[in-house]
């Protein structure tokens, strides 16, 4: 008698602590969305402004650029690499499309494509150095990284780029932006969504549909998790590697195009702080729905979680120089949530 009483007290503490273990997966899958949800709510009573469409339409423009460059940031972390140039690689896409159209007359077709041409040469570049002269990703694209932060400014000697420039050589550039180029940041489908949140929509779905969906996003998630394994089972590791380089590229020419057309110049200091923010979306990402490691579907929840809450504060008139503050303190929350928790149970 005393050992069935032992023995279901035993499997009365098994089931509660398995409840509980289910109980903290369950808070860890959702608590994103969860502190998502608060804010909504808090800020929509202390600012009403905050809940109309135009507003929400707002966050999401202001977030579509950096979410496409953490989609690419994502798919390099997919084989366990990581890409330190897409801020000046949005930067160069951005005085590329400019001079295209101002100092050269092109057209809007022939100035995006310029901008493609430019993400896929460095995404080979930064491919080239590291899979076959084998230097370390971080230290490979930061060297692109410095090597586009000073290439953009020769061609103008620093200059921003708008009509009326006067190059080196003396002669003014009277070229203009193509109105169908700048459609792509300013324009908006019926009049409410904006062109660069269908972008960010499209680009997401794609990439979320080949990472997680396809045969090639699986090798991509092998090869990150174990090259050699997945060399030896037979996956070509060294061009699914050079295929995430080529697409983390791509993204962030797509993305400094976009920023061109919004702001319609040839900004120098564009992209200055688009890196930190795109790797910030793509770690808070490790924390949706728990996934703990890089997804796409994450990475823009992500990027949309700090834009509302930094366009919350925003509206609430909270000092401009607390936002750095604020989003290092989300990324260390969502990490700790993502780790911290899973570790101790």
């Amino acid at each position: 008698m005393p050992a069935a009483t032992l023995s279901n007290s035993d499997l009365s503490r098994s089931l509660s602590f398995r409840l509980a273990l289910s109980a903290s997966a369950q808070v860890r899958r959702y608590a994103i969305f969860g502190l998502l949800l608060l804010m909504l709510v808090g800020f929509g009573f202390a600012e009403p402004a905050f809940w109309t469409l135009g507003n929400a339409m707002s966050v999401l423009q202001a977030v579509s650029v950096v979410a496409i460059l953490g989609i690419g940031v994502t798919v390099t972390m997919a084989v366990a690499g990581f890409d330190l140039s897409i801020g000046a690689i949005a930067a160069s896409s951005v005085m590329v499309a400019s001079y295209s159209m101002v100092v050269w007359g092109n057209g809007a077709l022939a100035s995006m494509a310029a901008v493609l041409v430019l993400g896929v040469v460095v995404g080979l570049a930064n491919a080239l150095l590291i899979v076959k002269l084998k230097v370390p990703d971080l230290l490979a694209t930061l060297a692109t990284m410095f090597l586009l932060g000073g290439l953009q400014l020769i061609p103008t000697a620093g200059r921003s780029i708008s009509s009326g420039l006067i190059l080196p050589n003396g002669s003014a550039a009277n070229g203009v932006f193509s109105p169908d180029f700048l459609a792509l940041g300013r324009a908006s489908l019926g009049g409410v969504v904006p062109v660069p949140v269908v972008i960010l929509a499209v680009l997401a779905v794609l990439f979320h549909l080949l990472t997680e969906h396809t045969r090639t996003g699986r090798l991509l998630f092998a090869t990150g998790g174990n090259e050699l394994a997945a060399r030896l089972a037979g996956a070509p590791t060294a061009r699914l590697k050079v295929l995430a380089y080529v697409i983390s590229a791509s993204l962030a020419a797509i993305g400094g195009a976009v920023i061109a057309a919004r702001v319609g110049r040839g900004d120098v200091s564009s992209g200055s702080s688009l890196l930190m923010d795109a790797v910030a979306a793509s770690l808070i990402g490790y924390a949706v729905l728990d996934a703990r490691r890089p997804n796409v579907a994450g990475t823009v929840v992500g990027a949309i979680f700090v834009g509302v809450l930094l366009n919350g504060l925003t509206m609430l008139n909270a000092p401009y120089y607390t936002q750095d503050f604020v989003k290092g303190a989300v990324l260390v929350g969502a990490l700790a949530m993502t780790y911290g928790l899973s570790r101790r149970n």
